[in-house]
C-alpha cells in the first residue's frame, strides 16, 4: 500500500516538479547534494573501520550503505537537469544498486551467524549515535524534495532508511551488551537487508510508471 501510494504521488506530480526543481531550484538542491555527498563518503571511512575492528556486521552493512548513498548523491549531481526520462532511467540504476546492497547484507548476517563472532558493543553504540547524526541532518536537508521525481524520491530513500539503520545499530549495540550474544546484530542486518529491497522495489516502480509516461 505504501509503495502504491509513493509511486502515485510521484508520478502524478512529476512533470510538475520537473519545473518546480528546475534550474531555480537546481542551486539550492545542488548544494545539498554536494553536502550529503562529502558526509556519506566520510562516514563511510570511518564505519567501515570501526566494523572491521568491532566485528559488527550491522556496522559493515552500514558503511556500505555510506558508500553507496555518496555514490546516489554524485550519480543524482550528474544528472541534475536532464530530461525526466534520463533521470528515470538512472532512478532504474540506483535502485538496482540499492537492491544489491540489501543482498549482500543478508548474505553477511548469514555469514555471520554461521561463524558465532560477538561485536563490541560500545563501538557499534558510538558510531552508530554518530552515523545517527549525520543522516539526521541529510534527511533534514532533503526533505523538501522527497515528493519529486523518481531520482529525488531514491535519494530521499536513502537518506530515511540510513536514519532508520543508524538507530536500529544502537538498539543492536544494547542487545548484544545486554545478551553477550551476536543475534542482535544479525537481526538488525536483516531487516536493514529487508528495508534496502524493499525501497529497490518502490524507486523502480516509480521510475518506470516515469518511462511509460
Amino acid at each position: 500500500m505504501h509503495a502504491d501510494h509513493a509511486c502515485g504521488h510521484g508520478h502524478d506530480h512529476g512533470h510538475g516538479h520537473d519545473h518546480a526543481h528546475g534550474p531555480r531550484a537546481d542551486g539550492p538542491y545542488r548544494f545539498v547534494l554536494w553536502v550529503a555527498l562529502i558526509l556519506n563518503a566520510a562516514m563511510f571511512v570511518v564505519e567501515i573501520g570501526a566494523g572491521v575492528t568491532s566485528g559488527s556486521v550491522s556496522l559493515l552493512a552500514d558503511s556500505l550503505d555510506f558508500l553507496g548513498d555518496a555514490a546516489n548523491y554524485g550519480i543524482s549531481l550528474f544528472v541534475l537537469g536532464a530530461s525526466l526520462a534520463w533521470r528515470a532511467r538512472t532512478a532504474l540504476l540506483k535502485a538496482a544498486s540499492m537492491a544489491a546492497f540489501g543482498l549482500w547484507v543478508a548474505g553477511e548476517a548469514i555469514w555471520s551467524a554461521i561463524s558465532g563472532v560477538v561485536p563490541q558493543a560500545i563501538t557499534m553504540g558510538v558510531v552508530g549515535a554518530l552515523a545517527l547524526g549525520v543522516n539526521v541532518l541529510v534527511t533534514l536537508l532533503l526533505f523538501r524534495y522527497r515528493d519529486g521525481d523518481s531520482n529525488m524520491r531514491s535519494v530521499w530513500l536513502c537518506s530515511r532508511n540510513d536514519a532508520i539503520g543508524n538507530l536500529a545499530v544502537m538498539a543492536a549495540a544494547v542487545g548484544v551488551f545486554g545478551t553477550r550474544t551476536g543475534w542482535p546484530d544479525i537481526a538488525v542486518a536483516a531487516i536493514m537487508s529487508g528495508l534496502a529491497l524493499w525501497s529497490a522495489v518502490q524507486v523502480m516502480r516509480l521510475a518506470m510508471a516515469e518511462l511509460r509516461a
